[in-house]
């Protein structure tokens, strides 16, 4: 297996495996994509929502912000946790409270946990259009994988075949607080485990 780095920015990053199957590349954008855990808003509770957009929607769009987190604070949530254990250790708050006239933006979340906030601050959520509305809201963060909710997906992930048999380009995006070069090699590492899992599993077999 042959690896050039062809290209690298912030977030981004285009590299060429060689060497490599259609099988292999899939499996690996594939966990690029929904396996790499991200932090995300999972529960809201609208205290006051006086704009023109509902609270169903306004959640929606809420918890589709990709955040930052400290990754050695936070593991994924148990059953538990994930079933509205809104205080545990792996979870965290975003609150906001807003009064009219004004534009809501992701920036204006206050966190209970300095690491965790928006990677974007300048995502618009709705707008206030007088003195007498406002929105305020707790929301309550944690981690969770792509393949349950796209809104834990960590990258945008796009792969082509190069010029030559058994060699593909890669272009990959983070779109979450981890940097791209981590999602890579997580991602390497997960693709790893799976097919040592696989051979142990194998080698029960009579």
């Amino acid at each position: 297996m042959d690896i050039k780095i062809i290209e690298q920015q912030n977030n981004s990053i285009k590299f060429s495996v060689d060497g490599i199957k259609p099988a292999f590349a899939s499996a690996l954008r594939r966990i690029m994509i929904s396996e790499i855990p991200t932090m995300a808003v999972e529960y809201i509770d609208f205290k006051i929502n006086d704009s023109s957009i509902t609270d169903e929607v306004l959640a929606n769009r809420i918890g589709m912000i990709p955040l930052t987190f400290d990754e050695k604070a936070y593991s994924l949530p148990t059953s538990e946790e994930r079933k509205g254990d809104k205080e545990g250790k792996n979870v965290t708050k975003l609150v906001l409270k807003k009064k009219g006239p004004a534009i809501i933006y992701s920036g204006d979340f206050k966190s209970s946990d300095k690491s965790v906030k928006p990677v974007f601050d300048k995502i618009p959520l709705t707008e206030l259009f007088n003195e007498n509305e406002s929105v305020e809201f707790e929301a309550t963060a944690m981690l969770g994988l792509g393949k349950d909710h796209t809104k834990w997906q960590g990258a945008v992930v796009g792969y082509k075949l190069n010029n030559k048999k058994d060699s593909f380009i890669f272009n990959v995006e983070s779109i979450c607080g981890i940097p791209v070069k981590e999602i890579v090699l997580r991602s390497v590492n997960i693709l790893n485990e799976k097919m040592v899992q696989l051979e142990k599993e194998l080698k029960k077999l009579k």
